[in-house]
């Protein structure tokens, strides 16, 4: 699983029909601080994310078991909205 915020959205007219009907999304990954690290990731979005939202992905056989993409040409699906992160730094 991967900590993102979506930063955008893809539209595409022409796509393979499994995915008609799937909203595409760019996800920055994030670290549990909230700072961003490289790259970006495409992801289906399963649960209506929206712009900014900080969201929890899935890549691989597991994007393939999410809900709605069982048999369809995924690698990164959002699968949650994180409401909030805690984090316990206290070391023994």
């Amino acid at each position: 699983m991967t900590l993102g915020r979506v930063v955008g959205s893809i539209v595409a007219t022409r796509k393979d029909p499994r995915l008609e009907g799937h909203k595409l999304l760019i996800v920055k990954p994030v670290t549990p601080d909230g700072k961003d690290e490289a790259g970006y990731l495409i992801a289906v979005d399963t649960v209506s994310a929206g712009f900014r939202e900080l969201v929890i992905t899935v890549a691989g056989s597991s994007a393939r078991m999410a809900d709605g993409c069982k048999d369809k040409p995924v690698d990164c699906v959002i699968v949650g909205i994180v409401d909030g992160i805690s984090i316990d730094d206290a070391r023994p």
